[in-house]
C-alpha cells in the first residue's frame, strides 16, 4: 500500500504543469503579440500597463517589432518601445 501511494505521489509531481510566463506591457500603446503554442497560433492584445499569463507549456512569441523569442514558462517579459526584455 505504501509503495502504491508513493508511486502516485511521484507520478503527480512529474505531471505538474510548468510555470507559465508573464508578459507586461509598459508602453503607452496597445501591443499585439503572436503566440504559437503546441501548433496553435493566437494573437494577444495587451493594453497599456496590463499583464497576461501565457505559455504554460512553452511557446514562441512574435513581438510587435518582429523579434521572435522562445519561452519555456516561468519567465517575466516586459515590453517597452515594442521590444522585450526577458527576466
Amino acid at each position: 500500500m505504501k509503495r502504491m501511494i508513493m508511486m502516485l505521489l511521484v507520478s503527480a509531481a512529474m505531471t505538474a504543469p510548468a510555470m507559465a510566463a508573464t508578459v507586461t506591457n509598459k508602453d503607452a500603446d496597445t501591443q499585439v503579440l503572436v503566440v504559437v503554442e503546441g501548433g496553435s497560433r493566437i494573437e494577444i492584445a495587451l493594453e497599456p500597463g496590463s499583464t497576461e499569463t501565457i505559455c504554460p507549456t512553452g511557446c514562441f512569441v512574435t513581438l510587435p517589432n518582429g523579434d521572435r523569442i522562445a519561452l519555456n514558462g516561468g519567465e517575466n517579459v516586459e515590453i517597452q518601445g515594442g521590444s522585450a526584455s526577458v527576466k
